[in-house]
């Protein structure tokens, strides 16, 4: 059985979670050998259905928000389908990125025929801190560049923050499908695990029944982030992940020419 999920955020309508890094939203064909699932340990967990909102991949940790009924489903779907919902989103990137940018780059759905058209796909991408370590994950370099950035998409397309980064030359550490190998395995090394340093750190919305404005904040705040205005819950299960991440000697991110290297 499953250990049972933090529960950041409830009333009648909904639920948000913190979904830890290695689950699955729900059951799917596509993992046969996957067995811990946020919809079923929730269900059982709290003694009633419930019904996804939106998803994250299965190897990024944080926010996730589900409805206990359908109705609230079809309201927040409906929010979300038309941008009315903001989401932050914390990573670990390759090389330094110095200043904040928008990425308007269309994706085409991963499954899709090469011929089918692309989707517009907007995000918002902040620096928060810079890092340098001596080591080589590339032998044209002697130092491993590193930023944690903040990212806020504007769409919804699917792995849109992990494919725009990548197109920004600045792809998501741990990223299996559009991340340097090399560079992954060295950080896996360097920080004693393998897992995407991807994290869904906030979501704000207006309730769909009383209409106030609700931020659910996964109590992790990173080096050059300041703390929630709301009260941040307890740190659940994997954050420690990231403060072993933090405790490296980051320095604030600074202005000039960008570098995706090494």
């Amino acid at each position: 059985m499953s250990d049972p999920l933090t529960i950041l955020w409830r009333d009648e309508h909904l639920v948000a979670v913190f979904k830890p890094a290695g689950w699955l939203v729900h059951r799917t064909g596509l993992d046969a050998h996957a067995c811990r699932f946020v919809l079923q340990t929730l269900r059982d967990q709290i003694g009633q259905p419930v019904w996804p909102v939106h998803r994250l991949d299965r190897g990024t940790s944080g926010v996730l928000l589900m409805a206990l009924h359908a109705e609230a489903a079809g309201r927040l779907g409906q929010a979300l389908a038309g941008g009315a919902m903001d989401k932050v989103y914390l990573a670990l990137v390759r090389g330094w990125l110095r200043a904040g940018v928008r990425i308007d780059h269309p994706l085409r759905p991963d499954e899709a025929g090469p011929d089918a058209p692309a989707q517009q796909a907007s995000t918002v991408v902040r620096p928060l801190a810079r890092l340098e370590l001596p080591g080589q994950a590339d032998p044209r370099f002697g130092t491993v560049r590193a930023s944690l950035v903040e990212a806020r998409p504007l769409t919804g397309r699917r792995h849109q923050i992990r494919r725009h980064l990548k197109h920004l030359s600045h792809p998501i550490i741990g990223d299996a499908t559009h991340g340097k190998g090399p560079l992954n395995r060295w950080w896996a090394a360097r920080l004693g695990h393998q897992r995407l340093w991807l994290h869904a750190q906030s979501v704000a919305f207006d309730h769909p029944y009383s209409g106030e404005r609700l931020q659910v904040h996964s109590g992790l705040v990173a080096p050059g982030q300041e703390a929630p205005a709301c009260q941040a819950p307890p740190c659940p299960c994997d954050v420690p992940d990231w403060h072993a991440l933090f405790g490296l000697p980051w320095a604030p991110a600074g202005d000039g020419p960008d570098n995706a290297a090494p």
